[in-house]
């Protein structure tokens, strides 16, 4: 039989599965079975700072707004769901308590004063580690990349002597040079670099003449700018690589590995087919191992980064050329009359 360990943030897992940030982790039926269907760790949903001082803002309404009412009328407190951090903290903690593998926190501060207070508390739950999710909508002009990206830099390395567990940065695909980015994370000390995060994007109504934020699942072959970027990073940097986005199933988790990724976040795979999906996704990975006289992970991960394959050039072709040399049969698969 396969072994299957392998590392997120240098912490030991089981397997490569990791359940990356959701709502899921509210539901604890589903949690139960998530687990029981083999996940190797959990990353809890993210500690959003700017959602907390929106649910300050609206409890002080609420206040307000109670100041005129008879005591009958209304209840002692604000509604639970004004608790903010705290409320987050608690059920951070009650996960932790609840399961048998690694729990992982995901912060995004709007602050540099900030980061490090947050990083601080959600420590003291007992995590595994602290993902870092920098990502803040750039709605003008004013700071440049570099400013962007020195600030993140500096936030990390304040984090870094400040806690003491390890600690990963969830990834924008938007920086000028990602790779660059990365290794000024891993100079900094990052224990592992997750790519990519992905954004709900603005929708509009045309009936209605509104914006909306729809729910919208990854789909299939997301995956491949991870998957280019892992090949891309395997044996360059020190920190542990894990991948995101649109990994559906058993063979892209090989895929991923076979890259240079040590471990996979998933999410919409388990919304999209529910917690036994987990299981198929092991046993395939599993079986294509024994298959293939695989005893462990490391005996084939990063076999095809750039690194070890013989033409490094597949990681650098971003253009259509060698499509258009393939045109006649692009047609034929495709005809336009």
């Amino acid at each position: 039989m396969a072994d299957l360990r392998t590392t997120y943030m240098g912490v030991e897992l089981k397997n490569p599965i990791i359940l990356g940030a959701s709502s899921l982790v509210e539901d604890a039926a589903a949690i139960e079975k998530i687990e029981r269907a083999g996940v190797s760790a959990i990353v809890f949903r993210s500690l959003f700072e700017e959602q907390i001082h929106l649910e300050q803002i609206q409890m002080e309404d609420q206040l307000v707004e109670y100041d005129n009412r008879n005591a009958e009328m209304i209840r002692l407190f604000p509604e639970i769901r004004h608790g903010g951090a705290k409320e987050h903290l608690f059920k951070l903690e009650k996960l932790i308590s609840k399961v048998n593998i690694p729990v992982f926190a995901s912060l995004n501060a709007m602050y540099e004063e900030s980061w490090e207070e947050y990083a601080l508390a959600l420590e003291e739950t007992g995590i595994a580690g602290l993902e870092l999710n920098f990502y803040d909508v750039p709605v003008n002009g004013i700071l440049t990349g570099s400013e962007i990206e020195a600030k993140q830099v500096r936030i990390l390395t304040k984090l870094k002597k400040a806690i003491k567990i390890p600690v990963s940065v969830k990834l924008s695909p938007f920086y000028a040079n990602p790779l660059n980015m990365i290794e000024l994370l891993d100079k900094a000390g990052v224990n592992s670099v997750v790519l990519f995060n992905r954004f709900f994007q603005p929708e509009i109504n045309i009936e209605t003449e509104e914006f909306f934020y729809p729910f919208d699942l990854t789909h299939q072959k997301d995956y491949q700018l991870s998957l280019r970027f892992a090949g891309l990073l395997y044996g360059n940097i020190a920190a542990d690589i894990c991948t995101s986005r649109g990994i559906s199933d058993g063979n892209d988790v090989i895929k991923m590995l076979l890259a240079g990724a040590d471990s996979v976040q998933v999410v919409s795979a388990i919304y999209k087919n529910k917690a036994s999906h987990i299981t198929s996704m092991l046993e395939m990975l599993e079986e294509w191992m024994d298959a293939r006289g695989y005893k462990t992970i490391d005996a084939f991960k990063g076999k095809l980064s750039m690194k070890n394959i013989k033409d490094p050039y597949a990681y650098k072709r971003a253009q259509y050329v060698d499509i258009l040399m393939k045109s006649n049969e692009i047609l034929k698969k495709y005809p336009m009359v």
